[in-house]
């Protein structure tokens, strides 16, 4: 006999959904000569299993950060630019339904169109260029880079001096 004060929820009781751990994210990536290339443009998978010579699925811990590039064209051209970057949810986060990413993530940054694309991955590549990893950029600054990226205003940039203050704050927390 069940205990009145447990709620079921489906199979499954409310002390249970709670205790219940996080599932790691899983990126689907994908590479079909001039069709679909879909890759992972910065993000430090944990495992990366391999499912046949086109599809690959990246693994990402709960709280990691990644940016997946999608690229698809057709016997006309290119038919969509896509770039998101990603952090696997934890356990009380709320996840978005993703296509190609289970169980879901937190998207920090979307950027639709080559043009959009384009200026992403060149603040990316000065991020690099001054060595700082952009996994490690503050979740605000990539939730932060949508609205200049849609009003097609130059985008932020991210200084030395932006993330020390970063991992000073983390460092506080």
């Amino acid at each position: 006999m069940m205990q009145p004060s447990m709620q079921v929820v489906g199979q499954v009781t409310r002390p249970e959904l709670q205790t219940r751990r996080t599932v790691p994210m899983q990126v689907s990536l994908a590479f079909v000569e001039r069709r679909v290339n879909v890759w992972l443009r910065f993000g430090w998978p944990v495992r990366e299993t391999v499912l046949n010579r086109w599809r690959r699925v990246a693994v990402f811990e709960p709280g990691a950060v990644c940016c997946r590039v999608k690229w698809i064209a057709n016997d006309y051209g290119t038919t969509l630019w896509q770039l998101m970057v990603l952090q696997a949810p934890t356990q009380f986060d709320g996840a978005r339904r993703i296509a190609g990413v289970v169980p879901g993530a937190r998207v920090l940054l979307r950027a639709d169109g080559e043009q959009q694309v384009n200026a992403v991955l060149a603040v990316v590549d000065a991020m690099e260029r001054l060595g700082i990893d952009p996994c490690a950029v503050a979740v605000t600054y990539w939730s932060g880079v949508g609205n200049p990226l849609a009003a097609h205003q130059p985008l932020p940039e991210y200084t030395l001096e932006r993330h020390a203050a970063h991992i000073a704050r983390g460092a506080l927390q």
